[in-house]
């Protein structure tokens, strides 16, 4: 499964034969969700070893956004999306490894920082990008934060009920980023600070189309007993109908579909839109079913 890859190089005038390990498999890169880290050894870090187990030699790179763990939990909450992808993007393009391409796995809200990332950040190329419970749609509900204590839960909630358009708090939180009210969709496209951006829900941004477009597959991996996904369409691309919160539609009956405002009509009919399912909560899966679904058809 590994190929020794014999280079010839100069250093300093002198000829030199170096041989490095190198792998047949294409590096992946792993976006974690919110209250999660790159590394906790229950979670990214028990599926980087088992990716390494299984694709012997792969180069994988976990997103880390801070200096510890602890802030990269914070980062998830409190810094903005439009940073994060920056500085995402800055670290894919130094990494030598990834010249070649990459594919991309999101978990949870990491799923659409990493679509911003495919659209905004073209070098390295993104090939497949799977999505594991990614809001492409928002949110419109955060029954739990996860790591963050019960106090500061309240109130994160709090203010995306009643205030996640301000300005300010656009800036303080990541999840009012892609908190979306279909109550009031004039106000989310024209305050929302990402979503409705990546959406192409402002203006319609032909770069992004490209890019977007230029992914081989995107994979949308949607969980149907999902209790922390208000609506779990969104995992779909689907959403809520323009002025109410209880009749869901699928992405290919919303305006984003119908007036192809992201390419993603033009994907589907060229078969790169796969949708997935599974029965269980948010990001509930068991390795034999990543493995034949996930890693056999898009990784190995």
């Amino acid at each position: 499964m590994i190929l020794n890859c014999i280079l010839p190089v100069l250093i300093v005038g002198i000829s030199a034969i170096i041989s490095v390990s190198c792998s047949q498999f294409t590096p992946i890169v792993l976006w974690h969700g919110m209250g999660d880290s790159c590394c906790f050894p229950f979670s990214l870090g028990a599926v980087q070893k088992r990716l390494s187990e299984e694709l012997p030699g792969i180069h994988i790179v976990s997103v880390k956004l801070g200096n510890s763990l602890v802030e990269d939990v914070e980062n998830g909450y409190f810094m903005h999306p439009d940073k994060q992808i920056e500085e995402v993007c800055k670290v894919l393009n130094n990494d030598p490894q990834l010249s070649d391409g990459y594919n991309a796995i999101g978990f949870s809200q990491g799923s659409q920082f990493l679509r911003g990332l495919a659209q905004r950040c073209p070098e390295p190329k993104m090939k497949n990008l799977i999505s594991l419970g990614g809001q492409h749609q928002g949110v419109y509900g955060l029954p739990n934060c996860a790591s963050l204590s019960h106090p500061t839960c309240d109130y994160i909630r709090r203010l995306l009920n009643h205030a996640a358009y301000l300005s300010w708090v656009q800036k303080l939180l990541v999840q009012a980023t892609y908190w979306h009210d279909p109550l009031n969709e004039g106000e989310y496209s024209a305050k929302s600070t990402f979503l409705a951006d990546i959406n192409n829900e402002r203006i319609i941004n032909k770069t992004y189309i490209e890019n977007l477009q230029s992914l081989e597959n995107f994979v949308m991996v949607k969980f149907n007993g999902d209790t922390m996904v208000q609506p779990t369409e969104s995992e779909w691309f689907g959403f809520y109908k323009p002025g109410q919160s209880k009749e869901v539609q699928k992405l290919q009956d919303s305006a984003i579909y119908v007036n192809d405002q992201l390419g993603l009509k033009q994907m589907d009919q060229d078969g790169k839109l796969h949708f997935v399912e599974l029965p269980g909560n948010h990001l509930q899966f068991n390795w034999t079913w990543f493995e034949g679904n996930i890693v056999d058809k898009y990784l190995r």
